[in-house]
């Protein structure tokens, strides 16, 4: 397993697959095992760069209390370790806060953000319930109890249950907590306007109370586009993981080609050609994959 020693401190991670890069964000307790999916299946096409949060999964216990300051610091020197000028963000939950965080305060490194089920503060009572609940569970000596919990309400699959369950329950229970806290607190709905990037907003259709935050995000944000998914709840990474892959690919293809025709640096240009050469090939086995399909029902 990858480590980088980063801003004093030991993180697991995971780099794969060539081209514009997309760095990973997860919420509390759970580790970058949320995110299988996704690398499974981008990394094809794009570099897929997935971390353990510090006192998450694999990644080092911390002496200093988690704050999304401290997270977006030791994202900045992770992707300076990995030699990454640029990269898209894609936050999940409360990672999806963590990436709006990061995004204010060192826009010069991003090209954009994807936020699954994300929020910019958190004001709808079931939310506040479930994070504070959690912190609550910490404190009684119930970390396990509550990794079981989350790990089964993320779960697609009996696969799925053992991986996120295993990540979860070898972080260290005191920075989780304060991860929850933290998240309990945070509000940067006002400043939602000066974030200039290009956002992708995806939610799922039945969790209705995100819908307030979808709102928010959409308004606050200058360049956001927002998408519903039928049949789905929060846990998009896993639940949808195939529908939100695609929905990535799509939205990512539109702003890389945005970016060609404005004129990048020759190392970019390169780069881009180089990711929608990749894309154009997907696009074409997928069409022949569709022709085969309906010959078949026929």
């Amino acid at each position: 397993m990858p480590k980088a020693i980063v801003n004093g401190i030991e993180l697991h991670y995971h780099a794969t697959g060539q081209g514009v890069p997309i760095v990973f964000i997860h919420p509390p307790l759970l580790s970058a095992s949320t995110f299988n999916y996704q690398r499974a299946e981008l990394s094809q096409y794009f570099k897929v760069i997935t971390f353990d949060i510090r006192g998450h999964g694999h990644s080092m216990p911390s002496s200093k209390p988690i704050t999304y300051d401290l997270i977006a610091e030791d994202l900045k020197q992770l992707l300076d370790f990995l030699e990454v000028e640029q990269a898209y963000l894609c936050g999940y939950s409360a990672g999806a806060t963590v990436a709006l965080h990061a995004m204010l305060h060192y826009p010069q490194r991003y090209l954009g953000g994807i936020l699954l089920s994300g929020m910019s503060e958190v004001s709808d009572w079931r939310t506040k319930l479930m994070l504070g609940g959690a912190s609550s569970a910490f404190k009684l000596g119930l970390g396990r109890l509550l990794a079981m919990g989350i790990s089964w309400g993320n779960k697609d699959s009996a696969d799925t249950y053992k991986q996120l369950l295993r990540t979860a329950t070898q972080g260290y229970p005191p920075n989780m907590r304060e991860y929850f806290v933290c998240s309990l607190s945070y509000n940067c709905t006002r400043e939602l306007p000066r974030i200039k990037l290009p956002i992708l907003l995806v939610y799922g259709q039945q969790a209705r109370s995100f819908y307030r935050y979808a709102e928010m995000l959409h308004h606050g944000l200058p360049k956001s586009s927002l998408y519903f998914m039928r049949g789905v709840g929060h846990q998009l990474p896993t639940k949808a993981g195939t529908r939100v892959n695609e929905l990535m690919r799509q939205w990512l293809k539109q702003q890389i080609e945005a970016r060609a025709e404005e004129g990048e640096r020759a190392k970019d240009k390169q780069e881009l050609a180089q990711t929608l050469e990749q894309l154009a090939a997907y696009e074409d086995a997928w069409k022949d994959q569709e022709m085969i399909h309906r010959s078949e029902q026929i």
